[in-house]
C-alpha cells in the first residue's frame, strides 16, 4: 500500500557517520521497494547526488555503497521519468566504473540497477561502448554468477543497437561466452542469453557464420537452440529460440534448406500466431514469419499452407479489445492493440504472398482484406500505415488484382495521397507501389496519369533518398512506356533535361539502369505514331542524349547497362530525322563497331540491331543509300560479313538481316 512520499528523518545521509548513514539507507531502500511515491521522495528530496557520491567515495565501506547500489536499482524500477532523472544525475557512469570493483555484492547490485535502466531504451547505448575495457570487462564476469549472467545478457541485448556495436561483442569474445549459458538450468538466464544472441546476428553475417559454427561441450548453438524452441518449453522460450534461428538464417547463418528452419522454426511461429497464445507472441510469432520467409519464394509456399496460417492472421483483422490471454501486457495497458494485430497480419500477408500468384489469390479472398488495409493506410499510425501500405504493394505484383480488385476499389487515390502527405518511412514503399499501378496493363494507369502522378514522380526523382529516386525514375520509366507523345512531352519538360542528365550520372547502377530504361522508352514508337515520337524528342534533346550515351559507352559500366544504352542508340536509329544524329557522330559509329566486335553476344546483338535500323530502306530512300555508303566506307558492311561466322542464332538473324539491306 502507498503512502505519502515523505521519507521521514535523512540525517543519517548527511552526518557522515558511517553507521547512520547504513541505517538510513537501509530504511530509505525498504521504503522504495515497490512505492513510486517514495522513489519520487528520494528524487525530489535530492538523494540521488548524495547516493552516488557514497558510490564513488572510496573511503566508503562496500556494504554502504551495495547499500545505495541497491536503492538507485529499485529507483530503477520505477517510472520513465524516475529512470530518466537517474541518467540525468549521472548514475549509468557511476554503475559502469562500479562493475570493476572487486567486491561481487556491489558488482551485482550496480549490474542490477543497469539491466533495470537499459531495459527501459532510455540510456544512450554508446555509454556501454565508450571505453573497450567496460566491453571486455563484462564479457570477463559473465560466468561469475547467475545475477551476472542475466543481468550481462539483458544490458547487452538492449544496448546493441548497431553493427559496429555487434562486431565490438564478437571481438570481445561474446559469442563463446554466451554458448554455455543456453544449457544453464535457470530459466532467468536462458532467456536473455537467447536475446542477447538474437540482436548480435541481426543482419550481421560475420558473427551469424561465427554464432552458426560456435559450440559447447561438442554441441552446435543452433541444436542447444533446437532443444529450447521444444513443445514442451514455455512460448515464451519457444519464441526466443525461433526468433534467434530465424535471425542466424537471414543473415546466411544457416540456410533456408536446413531443416532447423522449415520444420521447426517455421512451425513454432506460425503456432505462436494462434489463438491461444499472449497478444504479444501473436504479433511478435507474426512479424518474426513475416522476417523468416520475406525472401524465400520456397518458405513462403511452405508457409502458407502451415496449419491455416492465412485464416488464422485474418482473425487479426477482426481483433477487439477483448484480449484472449492478458498475463504478458503488464504496463502496456495503453498501446492499441488492435492496430498492432492489423500491422502484424499486414507484414506477413506482405511476405507469404511476395512471389506466387496463388498465393496472393488466397490472401486476397480475406474477408474484407482490401476494406482494411484501406482504412489502414489512413490510419494517423506509421507503422500500421507503412505495413498496410508493404501488404498492398505485394498484392500488386498480380496482374489478375491489379485488373480487378485494385481498380474496384480505386486503391490509387489512397495510395497518391499517402505519397503526398505521408511520412517518410512509407513514402518509399507506397511510390514503389506506385510504380506498379503504372505497368501498361493496370487500368488505373489513365486515372494516376490525369491526377497529376508525373509532377509527383519528377519530384521523387529529384530527392536525395536513394530508394525515393529510383521509384521515381521506375515510375516515369513505365508511365513513358508506349505512352502518347504528349505524355512523353511532359515527362521531359517536368523532369527537365538537366535533371535527366544527372540521373545519368548517378552511381547507383540501378537508378541508372531505369533512367536508361527511361530514354529508351521516351525514344520509342507506338506502331500508329510512325517515327513522331523520336524525332520530336531528338530534335530538341539531341545533343545532350547522344552526349550522355557517349558518356556512358566510354564508362566502366555493366553488360547490362552498355546494353541498354545500345538499345537507346537503335532506337534513335529507327527514328527519320533521329538517324542523323548517329551517322554525323563517326566516334559513335566507331564505337558501334567496336560493340560489334565485342566478346559479350547481348553488345553485339544490341549494336548490330542500332546498324540494322541505320540502313533499313522501306522506300527506296536516297538518304538511305547515302547512310549505307558511308558504313560501307567505314568498313561496317565487311564486319557484318565476319559477324555471319557466329554460333549464337539470334546473332545470326540480326547479321543476317542487316546485311540485306545493303544495295
Amino acid at each position: 500500500m502507498e503512502v505519502d512520499g515523505s521519507l521521514g528523518p535523512l540525517d543519517g545521509f548527511f552526518t557522515g557517520n558511517p553507521e547512520h548513514s547504513l541505517e538510513t539507507c537501509r530504511n530509505v531502500k525498504n521504503m522504495v521497494i515497490g512505492n513510486n511515491r517514495q522513489k519520487s521522495a528520494v528524487i525530489n528530496d535530492g538523494l540521488l547526488p548524495r547516493l552516488l557520491q557514497l558510490m564513488i567515495d572510496e573511503s566508503v565501506s562496500f556494504e554502504l555503497r551495495t547499500e545505495s547500489a541497491v536503492i538507485l536499482g529499485s529507483v530503477a524500477k520505477g517510472t520513465d521519468q524516475h529512470i530518466q532523472s537517474l541518467i540525468d544525475a549521472g548514475c549509468v557512469h557511476v554503475l559502469l566504473k562500479g562493475i570493476f570493483s572487486v567486491h561481487l555484492k556491489y558488482v551485482e547490485a550496480c549490474l542490477r540497477c543497469l539491466r533495470s535502466i537499459y531495459l527501459s531504451n532510455k540510456a544512450p547505448a554508446d555509454l556501454v561502448y565508450q571505453d573497450l575495457a567496460i566491453i571486455s570487462h563484462l564479457v570477463n564476469i559473465l560466468s561469475k554468477t547467475a545475477t551476472t549472467q542475466e543481468c550481462i545478457t539483458s544490458i547487452f541485448s538492449s544496448c546493441c543497437k548497431t553493427q559496429a556495436h555487434q562486431n565490438v561483442l564478437y571481438s570481445n569474445g561474446m559469442v563463446a561466452a554466451l554458448a554455455p549459458l543456453l544449457n544453464s538450468n535457470v530459466y532467468k538466464v536462458q532467456m536473455p542469453t537467447m536475446k542477447c544472441l538474437a540482436v548480435i546476428c541481426y543482419k550481421n553475417e560475420s558473427v551469424s557464420h561465427a554464432v552458426a559454427s560456435a559450440t559447447f561441450n561438442g554441441e552446435p548453438i543452433p541444436s542447444l537452440l533446437l532443444r529450447l524452441i521444444a513443445r514442451n518449453r514455455t512460448s515464451e522460450m519457444q519464441m526466443a529460440a525461433a526468433k534467434c534461428l530465424t535471425y542466424l538464417y537471414r543473415a546466411g547463418g544457416l540456410s533456408a534448406k536446413n531443416p532447423i528452419i522449415p520444420l521447426k522454426t517455421m512451425p513454432t511461429l506460425v503456432r505462436m500466431c494462434k489463438k491461444d497464445r499472449t497478444l504479444e507472441e501473436n504479433i511478435d510469432g507474426a512479424e518474426t514469419l513475416a522476417y523468416l520467409v520475406e525472401v524465400d519464394p520456397e518458405l513462403q509456399k511452405i508457409a502458407s499452407i502451415t496449419d491455416h496460417v492465412i485464416s488464422t492472421l485474418a482473425v487479426y483483422l477482426k481483433y477487439t479489445d477483448v484480449q484472449q490471454i492478458t498475463s504478458k501486457i503488464n504496463g502496456k495497458k495503453d498501446m492499441d492493440w488492435g492496430l498492432e494485430m492489423k500491422q502484424a497480419a499486414f507484414k506477413a500477408f506482405a511476405s507469404i504472398g511476395a512471389n506466387d500468384e496463388d498465393i496472393r489469390k488466397k490472401i486476397i479472398e480475406t474477408e474484407n482484406l482490401m476494406d482494411h488495409i484501406l482504412m489502414a493506410m489512413t490510419s494517423d499510425n506509421a507503422k500500421v500505415q507503412g505495413a498496410a501500405t508493404r501488404c498492398l504493394h505485394s498484392l500488386s505484383r498480380s496482374v489478375q488484382q491489379l485488373r480487378t480488385t485494385f481498380k474496384d476499389h480505386s486503391i490509387w487515390k489512397p495510395l497518391m495521397k499517402l505519397i503526398e502527405i505521408g511520412c517518410d518511412e512509407v513514402l518509399a514503399i507506397a511510390s514503389s507501389t506506385l510504380c506498379n499501378l503504372l505497368l501498361e496493363f493496370s487500368p488505373s494507369k489513365e486515372d494516376i496519369l490525369e491526377s497529376g502522378a508525373i509532377n509527383m514522380l519528377c519530384k521523387l526523382a529529384s530527392k536525395e533518398d536513394p530508394a525515393l529516386k529510383l521509384n521515381g525514375v521506375w515510375g516515369l520509366m513505365n508511365m513513358a512506356f508506349q505512352s502518347e507523345e504528349k505524355v512523353k512531352s511532359e515527362i521531359v519538360e517536368t523532369l527537365g533535361s538537366e535533371q535527366l542528365f544527372v540521373l545519368l550520372s548517378d552511381e547507383d547502377p540501378t537508378i541508372l539502369m531505369k533512367t536508361l530504361g527511361l530514354l529508351r522508352n521516351l525514344l520509342s514508337n507506338k506502331p500508329v505514331c510512325n517515327l513522331v515520337h523520336i524525332d520530336s524528342i531528338m530534335n530538341v534533346y539531341g545533343t545532350q542524349v547522344m552526349q550522355a550515351v557517349v558518356f556512358i559507352l566510354e564508362g566502366d559500366h555493366s553488360v547490362d547497362i552498355k546494353e541498354q544504352t545500345l538499345c537507346i542508340l537503335a532506337n534513335i536509329a529507327d527514328g527519320d530525322r533521329a538517324k542523323d544524329f548517329i551517322m554525323e557522330n563517326e566516334d559513335v559509329l566507331k564505337k558501334l563497331m567496336s560493340y560489334m566486335n565485342h566478346s559479350n553476344p547481348q553488345l553485339q546483338i544490341a549494336a548490330t540491331y542500332t546498324i540494322s535500323n541505320l540502313v533499313w530502306n522501306e522506300h527506296d530512300d536516297a538518304k538511305c543509300y547515302h547512310r549505307q555508303e558511308k558504313l560501307r566506307e567505314l568498313g561496317v558492311q565487311r564486319l557484318l560479313q565476319k559477324l555471319l561466322d557466329t554460333p549464337d542464332q539470334t546473332l545470326f538473324e540480326k547479321v543476317k538481316t542487316a546485311l540485306q539491306q545493303f544495295s
